[in-house]
Parts: C-alpha cells; sequence; structure tokens
C-alpha cells in the first residue's frame, strides 16, 4: 500500500485548484460538492462555473493573477487538472512547503491521488488503485454502490446523536462499541435503514441498562468469549461470512504458522495478533501453552479468535482446545473451514468419490515417520477407497512402503498437492510406487497426498498424458 487512505477536513482552509477545460470543471463539481471552499486558478481564463447550486458557487474564489506566486497562505491542498507545465511547476512549490498536492494522471508529482468515492453523507468509502487503474476503481465503486444501503449514512448520523450520551452510561470501551455492533446489526439499526428514525431513537431512548444491552457480566465487565475458527487452506475468499465476522469482531487473534498474510489482513486493524503455531522440525509453543494464553484473554473480556489453517476440527487439535475451554468455563463457539483436502480436491479437479471407482475416503495424518509406521495400513488396501493423507511429505517413504506391504497395488494414482488454493499451489502426479520421487518435484509444503483411482481424474494426471502424447508425435515426427 503506497497510498495511505485518509480523510481531508475541508472546513480547515480553502483547496488551491489550477487548470482548464473539463479536466478543472470536473474536480471542481467535486469539490464543491464535498463542501470545500475553493480558489480557483483557471489558466484559461474561464471561470465556468455554471452548474453548480448557489451556494456552492458562493464557495469559489475566482483567482487572478499567476498561481505560482499566489500567496498560499491557509491553503490546505493544491489540486492541478488539466494544468500542462504549471502542474509541474506547482507540485515542486507545494512540496517545497509541505503541502499535500494533487497534479491530475501524474503520479510522479502527486502527493495524494483522488480515489472512487461512495457518497452516503457521514458514510464515504473510498476505492483507490494507487493511482494504477482508475477502471478498476470505478468498477469495485460500482460493486460497493449496489450493496451498500441507501441510508447507511443517516445510520451514522443517528449514532452520532446518541454516541456522548451512550458513552456517559457506559465507561468501558470494549462494552461500549459491543452496545453500537448491536445496535447497528439488530433492529434499531435496521429500523433507521428503512427510514423509521422516530421508532429507533424511541427503541434507544427505551433501553434500560445499556451495559446489560451490551452483555456485561453482572459484575458490569464485558463478558469475554472465544470463537474457533477454520481459515481454510490458504485463499482468503474460501473464508466463510461467518469466519470474516468473528475476524472482524475480534480482540485478539491467536493464528497459526499456515494461515497465510492474506487472511490476517482480514483481521480488525486494531485487534491484536499473537502467533502461536509450530512447524514440523521447529520449536514452538504448545498446546497446553496455548490454551492457557486463549483461557486468559477470555477471561479478561476479550473476543479472542483461535485461528487455524484448514478446519480446526480436521487434524487441527479443536477438539482439545474445546475441552480445556468447557473445564475453564469459557464460553466459545466454532466456524468451520474449508479443509486441505477439500480445498486439493477443488483446485486440482480431483473427485475424492467416482461411482463405481472411489465410494469411501480415509483422511489420516502421518507427519512423523513413526506415526506412518504404526498405521495399520491392511484397512486402506480397498481399491475403491480414497486415502487423504494430511502432513505426509516427510513420511511419504513410509506411507509407500506401508500401502505396498499391506497390497495395496503400485499401480495406484497419487498425487502430491502443495500450497493449495495459494498462487504458488503445485501438483505432482505418478503411481504409488513413484510417491517418493514426486515430494522431490514440490518445492516445499504443506502439502497433502491424495492416493487412489481418482487421481487419474485430476486436471495434472490429464495434463500429464496430454504431454506423454505430444512427445510420442514428436518422437515420431523427428
Amino acid at each position: 500500500m503506497r497510498f495511505l487512505p485518509v480523510f481531508l477536513d475541508l472546513q480547515t482552509g480553502p483547496v488551491l485548484l489550477v487548470g482548464a477545460g473539463d479536466l478543472a470543471r470536473a474536480k471542481l463539481r467535486l469539490l464543491a460538492a464535498a463542501g470545500a471552499r475553493i480558489r480557483y486558478f483557471a489558466i484559461d481564463g474561464e471561470h465556468d462555473v455554471g452548474g453548480l447550486a448557489a451556494d456552492e458557487a458562493a464557495r469559489i474564489e475566482l483567482a487572478q493573477g499567476d498561481p505560482l506566486t499566489s500567496d498560499l497562505t491557509g491553503v490546505i491542498a493544491i489540486l492541478c487538472a488539466g494544468a500542462g507545465d504549471i502542474g509541474v511547476a506547482m507540485s515542486a512549490r507545494a512540496k517545497a512547503v509541505g503541502l499535500p498536492v494533487n497534479v491530475m494522471d501524474d503520479l510522479a508529482h502527486s502527493t495524494f491521488i483522488f480515489p472512487a468515492i461512495v457518497d452516503r453523507g457521514d458514510v464515504v468509502v473510498a476505492v483507490g488503485t494507487g493511482g494504477a487503474s482508475p477502471v478498476v476503481a470505478r468498477r469495485v465503486r460500482e460493486r460497493i454502490e449496489a450493496v451498500l444501503p441507501a441510508r447507511i449514512g443517516d445510520l451514522a448520523t443517528f449514532i452520532g446523536r446518541w454516541r456522548k450520551t451512550i458513552h456517559g452510561r457506559i465507561p468501558e470501551f470494549a462494552l461500549r462499541r459491543r452496545f453500537w455492533e448491536r445496535v447497528v446489526d439488530g433492529p434499531i439499526g435496521a429500523l433507521v435503514l428503512a427510514g423509521r428514525k422516530d421508532e429507533a431513537e424511541a427503541a434507544l431512548n427505551d433501553i434500560p441498562d445499556a451495559s446489560a444491552f451490551a452483555g456485561a457480566l453482572a459484575s458490569g465487565k464485558a463478558e469475554g468469549r472465544v470463537t474457533l475458527v477454520g481459515a481454510g487452506p490458504g485463499d482468503p475468499d474460501l473464508l466463510t461470512i461467518k469466519a470474516l465476522r468473528a475476524l472482524q469482531d475480534a480482540d485478539v487473534v491467536f493464528y497459526d504458522e499456515l494461515v497465510s498474510p492474506e487472511i490476517l489482513d482480514r483481521v480488525r486493524r486494531d485487534a491484536s495478533r499473537v502467533p502461536v503455531g509450530r512447524r514440523v522440525g521447529k520449536p514452538g509453543i504448545g498446546q497446553g501453552a496455548i490454551n492457557k494464553l486463549v483461557i486468559e484473554s477470555a477471561q479478561s473480556g476479550q473476543r479472542a479468535v483461535r485461528l487455524k489453517g484448514g478446519d480446526g476440527f480436521v487434524f487441527g487439535r479443536g477438539g482439545e482446545e474445546i475441552e480445556a475451554l468447557r473445564a475453564a468455563g469459557v464460553a466459545y463457539s466454532v466456524v468451520p473451514g474449508i479443509t486441505a483436502g477439500l480445498g486439493a480436491a477443488a483446485q486440482f479437479e480431483v473427485p475424492l468419490t467416482f461411482r463405481h471407482e472411489a465410494l469411501r475416503i480415509t483422511f489420516l495424518t502421518a507427519h512423523k515417520a513413526r506415526d506412518a509406521d504404526a498405521v495399520d495400513w491392511s484397512t486402506l488396501t480397498d481399491a475403491k477407497m480414497t486415502v487423504v493423507v494430511y502432513m505426509g511429505m516427510t513420511a511419504a517413504p513410509s506411507v509407500r512402503s506401508g500401502l505396498l506391504a499391506a497390497g495395496r497395488s503400485p499401480q495406484t494414482p497419487v498425487g502430491v498437492f502443495a500450497r493449495v488454493t495459494r498462487p504458488d499451489a503445485q501438483a505432482a502426479v505418478g503411481t504409488l510406487q513413484d510417491l517418493p520421487g514426486l515430494i522431490e518435484k514440490i518445492d516445499g509444503g504443506p502439502a497433502i497426498l491424495i492416493i487412489g483411482d481418482v487421481v487419474a481424474h485430476s486436471a495434472p494426471w490429464r495434463e500429464a498424458d496430454l504431454d506423454k502424447v505430444i512427445s510420442k508425435l514428436l518422437e515420431t515426427a523427428a
């Protein structure tokens, strides 16, 4: 992020607009609609303010003379549109005195840029692309316009009128935030969005105990709770809506190593983020210590999220954590995530079941060779069973030898799928007898193994078959 979104208070001073033609007039209309006081240098001498309301035109000073030598006292920003070389010179002047400046379509000479704007009164959404693509920003704005309630600005104004009163009744910050969340998400907010503000006012005024409405305990403190959230295999677009809501409501997030940075970007900005994950072969915090941290955060009144890659109940030790929360008397809830096996199946088109070919699925973990050696492989030899192995890269030789020794065919199709759903995902396919060699083709994990005839229906298998056909044709032609 090169440009930090900020909102400029246009009541603190005039904006200096320099330019000519339709480009300058478009910015003039934008600034006037935002309530700005404008000092307008029309370098072509055409001070056209037609189409503006009387109150907007009254805030425009039609400046004369050379903008390069004009008085900048009190000016809060400089905007150049259709100004040519004068815009470049104004940029140098603005930078010399520390004023923010925008030269339209010229990032090199601008210190701020204009976003695409969604205006709902007191709610304003700014969409920027760092100046790279205004068209993309406009398309994003159109989508936001389509889903944002028309009266969302009225809701912000409504809350603003009550904010000081409620803050006087609820001294604790965490409870105040929860109070307003319940207002916004509940019937009172719905009344405002429906245009029934008088009813909303009456409903808010009738709340007898604001702290209790916010969910305070008998002690007056906020109630803490824990949400176990499955983050999925890596693609942030695979987060459930419920998971996203939990991340946005969290006070603190305890996350594993396998949680991608893109998913962490969905966490509320002022929430604490605590890494508690471990990787194979590396030291890390123990499960008991993780449980203690999560429980203590909830007991202090925080809303804690335990964020795990994949799904917390599929080899994620979520069951152990719930038992610890129950024992401590801490309230909790669970949000499932897409587990890596399903992510791999979807991305690489591996049907984990297939009519007449694969009727059963077994999920197992073999993240250490000794665990793989302890598996009863005889239960996994059915040719109509798909076997999905988590954390199996290190144990791949043991997985291979165990299945072969138990009688599974060495020609059984196998796939190694690494970093599934992420931009750098990889796949290597072959047969069970070649499994250790397939691991060597993968540039690091995490990876999942899928073993069974269904792998022959996958996209990587089809591509490999096509490559073989092409190679044979080339050999024949040679």
